[in-house]
């Protein structure tokens, strides 16, 4: 059901190709894979991660940002949004990416990495390249911080426009 849910959630990157939401395709499609990859490749592969606080922790600041993120956009969708839960939606994310990201997404695929070895994952894929899934796992692990802070500047742009322009037609 996970995998489901998380395959459907591409119809975000979609909506941005087709213009439907203005959020573009890039970032949309980084935290996509992203998150596809710690459910589907990692969490739901490794049983012996499953169970680890740092899932929880993911779970925990995915759901929250989820939880206020789908209500803003469907009261907006109807024109009654109210004004705090646009600030929540363009605020709360700078507790949660990364609280989510660090003790929750990095630190569970740092974990994982012994199971990783110890079962040689992916092997028949990764048998193709000159490396192995671990080492794949490795260099997300380096890159990781670099492309999330990327998505964390767009996050905070985003957040700028919506609430600075509110407030200067309060003020006006």
């Amino acid at each position: 059901m996970e995998g489901l849910l998380q395959i459907i959630g591409f119809l975000e990157v979609i909506h941005g190709a087709l213009g439907i939401v203005p959020t573009g395709v890039l970032l949309p499609f980084m935290q996509w894979g992203g998150r596809t990859h710690f459910v589907l490749a990692i969490v739901r592969k490794i049983t012996e991660v499953q169970k680890l606080p740092s899932v929880f922790i993911t779970f925990v600041a995915w759901s929250l940002a989820e939880v206020i993120r789908y209500p803003h956009y469907a009261l907006l969708c109807i024109g009654r949004c109210p004004s705090w839960l646009t600030y929540l939606r363009y605020t709360a994310f700078i507790m949660l990416y990364p609280v989510g990201l660090v003790p929750g997404e990095m630190w569970l695929m740092y974990e994982a990495l012994p199971f990783v070895k110890k079962k040689n994952l992916y092997s028949d894929f990764f048998a193709a390249f000159p490396f192995s899934y671990y080492d794949f796992l490795e260099v997300v692990l380096v890159c990781y911080p670099f492309l999330c802070f990327q998505l964390y500047l767009h996050l905070l742009k985003q957040r700028q426009s919506k609430l600075g322009r509110h407030r200067g037609k309060k003020n006006a």
